[in-house]
């Protein structure tokens, strides 16, 4: 029996997928449970479109997400802080601070793709990372500065 995955099923698929199952395991395990819908014809053409659909869509915003990475490469954000008399600021430039500095210059960059390899603690040019998924990625400069 054939059936549409409404619901990720170990071993078995992810959401959206189409999938043959034998009867008793769709009768007795994935329909009660609402993991699963009996892939009919028009359930089936519906599918299709909506892979379609989501396809489309995911082109778009692959193409959105490079652009961005383009326009990110080779940027540098200055953060002026307070730090000692040894170099070491008092806490610490964080990917909340950077995501931040990135919006207020017009990139909308989620602080959850920024990745940086230790903490800014001290003063100087540190290296940061903007990962969006699909090996999309671009390092950018941060310079800390005291103020």
């Amino acid at each position: 029996m054939k059936v549409i995955l409404q619901d990720d099923v170990k071993d078995l698929g992810k959401v959206g997928d189409l999938v043959n199952v034998s009867n008793g395991y769709a009768r007795n395990f994935l329909f009660p449970r609402k993991l699963a819908m009996e892939a009919t014809e028009k359930k089936v053409a519906e599918w299709k479109h909506l892979q379609q659909v989501a396809e489309a869509k995911k082109k778009k915003a692959q193409s959105k997400r490079k652009e961005l990475i383009e326009k990110l490469s080779g940027v540098t954000l200055t953060f002026q802080v307070e730090a000692g008399e040894t170099e070491k600021i008092f806490g610490s430039v964080t990917h909340f601070d950077v995501s931040n500095e990135l919006e207020q210059q017009g990139f909308s960059v989620d602080k959850r793709d920024i990745v940086i390899a230790e903490q800014i603690k001290v003063l100087g040019q540190h290296k940061a990372t903007v990962n969006l998924g699909e090996g999309l990625e671009t390092e950018i400069t941060l310079v800390v500065e005291r103020k």
